[in-house]
C-alpha cells in the first residue's frame, strides 16, 4: 500500500519550498515575493486542517463585532 501525506501536508511542503528559495534569493524584492508565497501555502494548509476536521472553528465571543 501506498502512504500518502495529507493534503494539508502537501502544502506545508509547498511552504517550506518557497521558504528556502526565499533564503537564495537574488534581490529584496524576491525575497519577499517568496516569504508571501510561503505564508500564502501556510494559510491554505491551516485552512484545509479546518476542513479536514483535525482542528475545531475558532469561536468569537458573543460580544465581538464582525
Amino acid at each position: 500500500t501506498e502512504i500518502r501525506v495529507s493534503r494539508s501536508g502537501d502544502l506545508r511542503e509547498n511552504a517550506g519550498r518557497c521558504l528556502t528559495l526565499e533564503g537564495t534569493a537574488p534581490s529584496d524584492a524576491a525575497r519577499k515575493r517568496y516569504r508571501r508565497m510561503g505564508d500564502a501555502w501556510l494559510a491554505l494548509a491551516e485552512t484545509e486542517d479546518w476542513l479536514d476536521g483535525a482542528v475545531p472553528p475558532v469561536l468569537r465571543p458573543k460580544n465581538a463585532q464582525a
